[in-house]
């Protein structure tokens, strides 16, 4: 990978809820990566892993407990102004799970899209906001007659282009995508993950996507991490993860996904993860740590020397 600019850094992030009480929660627990320019990074891990609220700390809808979120060299979680919090919650944008919580019922769809021109003050004229909603429409897909129709008139699978114009409506360098194909039909998925793939092209986008579902994250990831109970547990190429897996966890979650041949699938074995597997003993260090070039590892030191021999 020839050196691409770092667009967001994340430094032990950590987001912690019900702090100091019994009931207290490490959701997300010292995550350390970094996003490039233009790339799409997969995020995956089973329900509850802390993926969804990983995606919400870096774009503020979270205080983070502690660690540090840099985007293009500046941190997020210490912006103050207001001025300046606009113009980051311009370049970041989200896209969420649920094409029908995350559309107001009551706005006209034109409404909804042009929330960000209006707030930003994108448009100079009635004309021109008119205009940017129509072309938006049409980018993801729909036509221009849908500008003025309700949330409640569109299939789910037109509702989530609908949310995904309304993040692109204020030209944003970077987009967390979160499950945003998961409440769709499978038929579906693929028509949005594709649009998503061809606007990163068109509009150079940055993506961070969010999934559980392997098979489709590797379709559109350059890059996957895998998540799980709040700790990133091994992050390498796409490519590379699927042919060569390292954590124990990831080879579990990879020995689950069914394909569409039945004699593979009557002999399919699943692995299942057993943390306690590890044995850390008190003392060690476990770290991400570099196995080959670009392949990271959650392991302690002495896992790091048996899986650089093999």
């Amino acid at each position: 990978m020839e050196m691409k600019k770092k667009l967001l850094e994340i430094k032990n992030l950590k987001q912690y809820f019900n702090v100091g009480k019994p009931n207290e929660v490490k959701a997300v627990d010292g995550l350390t990566f970094d996003i490039y320019e233009g790339e799409t990074l997969g995020l995956v891990g089973e329900s509850g892993c802390g993926k969804s609220t990983t995606g919400r700390t870096i774009i503020r809808l979270y205080d983070a407990t502690d660690g540090q979120v840099l985007f293009d060299g500046e941190d997020v979680h210490g912006k103050k102004s207001k001025a300046e919090m606009k113009k980051f919650n311009r370049e970041m944008q989200m896209i969420f799970q649920d094409p029908y919580a995350s559309l107001n019922p009551r706005m006209k769809v034109a409404d909804v899209i042009a929330e960000g021109i209006d707030i930003h003050g994108l448009a100079k004229t009635k004309e021109e906001r008119t205009k940017m909603v129509h072309d938006l429409l049409e980018t993801v897909g729909l036509n221009k007659e849908h500008a003025n129709r309700y949330p409640h008139e569109f299939s789910g699978g037109q509702r989530q282009r609908i949310g995904i114009a309304r993040a692109l409506a204020v030209k944003p360098s970077f987009v967390i995508a979160d499950e945003p194909i998961s409440a769709l039909d499978v038929s579906i998925q693929a028509q949005v993950v594709n649009l998503m793939k061809k606007l990163q092209r068109e509009k150079g986008l940055t993506y961070l996507f969010i999934a559980h579902d392997l098979s489709m994250v590797k379709y559109i990831s350059d890059r996957i991490g895998v998540m799980y109970f709040g700790k990133m547990v091994e992050l390498a190429p796409a490519e590379e993860l699927y042919k060569n897996p390292m954590h124990p966890y990831t080879k579990s979650l990879l020995s689950a996904i069914p394909l569409p041949d039945p004699v593979y699938e009557r002999n399919r074995k699943r692995q299942t993860y057993d943390p306690s597997s590890h044995n850390y003993r008190e003392g060690d260090q476990v770290e991400l740590r570099e196995i080959t070039a670009g392949h990271f590892v959650l392991c302690s030191e002495k896992e790091y020397e048996e899986l650089k021999k093999q």
